[in-house]
């Protein structure tokens, strides 16, 4: 029998691109000083934990923030990279104003506004955008609820078997966050994740539980104050 596994699930830090307002699904940027700041912050709030493992996606920003953190909490792991964990493919919409998208996204549903949209679409925004996105966009790259959905719990398992016991970090995305939270306990999603939060999400028994979400309370342990 198997024992428990918590995945200590942290978004990035803050990158140029989330800072000028931009798509950042596959595309990539460096973090800024504000995003290495929050990093620091919880390599040090995360200093008393100890991990058996640290997971990555394969966009630079996420091993920008494991080199970081690592050196802050004074530990280290190798660097599983973890192609699965890629935040969503925008396609075309990559690199472009994150307003441009949600409008082009609304119309194409029949609203006039993004917040007509969001009116309607409460509960399924992310779906209907990720669908949406994937039927405009020509290139092919982009993917569709189904696959980005899939790869992430495939990644999630494989994690799981591979650690059955103890404490894993896993530096991923947003939206990959937000999106396991409204497969696993979609009563937990509530706004946007902020850059370096912790969801705790374990595993025992074959079931995934979610124990925290979107959490700054490691972020907050790491403030050095003068």
């Amino acid at each position: 029998m198997t024992g428990k596994v918590t995945l200590f699930v942290t978004r990035h830090g803050k990158t140029m691109l989330n800072t000028t307002e931009r798509v950042q699904g596959w595309a990539d940027s460096p973090l800024t000083a504000e995003g290495v700041l929050v990093a620091e912050q919880l390599g040090r709030g995360l200093a008393d934990t100890t991990f058996e493992a640290l997971y990555t996606s394969d966009r630079g920003r996420t091993l920008e923030t494991a080199d970081i953190v690592m050196r802050h909490a004074d530990f280290q792991l190798p660097v599983n990279q973890l192609k699965g964990l890629r935040e969503f493919g925008f396609g075309k919409f990559e690199g472009e104003y994150n307003l441009f998208m949600w409008e082009t996204v609304s119309k194409r549903h029949g609203f006039p506004s993004v917040e007509a949209f969001f009116e309607v679409h409460k509960h399924d925004a992310p779906r209907v955008m990720i669908d949406a996105v994937a039927e405009m966009d020509e290139t092919g790259m982009a993917e569709n609820w189904d696959i980005f959905t899939e790869r992430l719990l495939q990644s999630l398992d494989l994690i799981c078997q591979e650690h059955t016991e103890g404490h894993v970090l896993v530096i991923c995305h947003g939206m990959v966050i937000n999106i396991l939270l409204s497969l696993l306990a979609p009563n937990r999603v509530d706004g946007p994740i902020e850059n370096a939060s912790v969801t705790k999400i374990s595993y025992a028994n074959g079931e995934y539980t979610v124990e925290s979400a979107n959490d700054m309370q490691y972020v907050a342990r790491g403030i050095v104050k003068n």
